[in-house]
């Protein structure tokens, strides 16, 4: 595509197959920058776990915005919710809308619940994907409400019983990758890390759940080949 920027990986020591299959392997999995080290250092390529920080900080984000550019428009009903991590002793809150078939749409950590951060979320959302959905579900959390009426939207806030489910499944990646790294270190460091996260998850989020072995094979594999395009210097 000719908007595609390419990426670039000059002036760095090792191949972009090793940097490409390195970083791939830390957002795809639960691993650590101490487990991808031994799982390269085992095929003989001796890369320590601060070269390879490095180039998660640096193409990690890359990435991401490429596969954010590539993906089709979500669906017309957006799920938000929001959870606490502790960050350096401090609580903070990380606020997360996905679509009703669990595409990530956006991820926002914040220090508040309050309704502005609530409208900070919203407006960024709705910045980002250009359109106002049919339906807003969240808990009952009166931020949303709050916010959503200042936005002229209640008419589409939808909350009550179980609808929210998605949103709140939708935490669980978060909630092992932040065992993995035994704790976020920064507000901002949190921020970067789970939206080029979520970005690299939608794109290998084939729902196998709910689709033949076959199609989720040719789905699986058409994913991986997008993957190579985006990571193609």
């Amino acid at each position: 595509m000719a908007w595609m920027r390419q990426v670039s990986y000059a002036r760095h020591r090792f191949s972009p197959a090793i940097i490409q299959h390195a970083v791939w392997l830390y957002f795809r999995f639960a691993l650590s920058y101490r487990d991808v080290e031994d799982m390269l250092a085992e095929r003989g390529i001796d890369v320590s776990y601060e070269t390879f920080r490095r180039w998660v900080l640096k193409f990690g984000r890359i990435y991401a915005q490429q596969i954010r550019r590539r993906r089709p428009r979500p669906s017309d009903q957006w799920h938000l919710d929001e959870v606490f991590l502790k960050i350096g002793g401090e609580i903070v809150y990380l606020w997360r809308a996905v679509d009703d078939e669990g595409e990530v749409l956006d991820i926002l950590v914040q220090s508040k619940r309050e309704k502005k951060a609530a409208l900070k979320l919203l407006r960024k959302l709705l910045k980002r994907q250009g359109y106002v959905p049919n339906a807003i579900v969240t808990d009952w959390l009166r931020s949303y409400g709050a916010a959503l009426r200042e936005l002229n939207l209640a008419d589409r806030h939808v909350t009550g019983g179980r609808s929210n489910n998605r949103a709140e499944v939708s935490h669980q990646p978060t909630r092992r990758r932040e065992r993995q790294q035994i704790r976020f270190k920064s507000p901002g460091s949190a921020q970067h890390f789970l939206s080029s996260h979520a970005a690299i998850a939608n794109h290998f989020n084939v729902q196998r759940h709910l689709i033949s072995r076959r199609t989720m094979k040719t789905v699986r594999s058409r994913a991986s080949a997008d993957w190579l395009d985006v990571v193609t210097a």
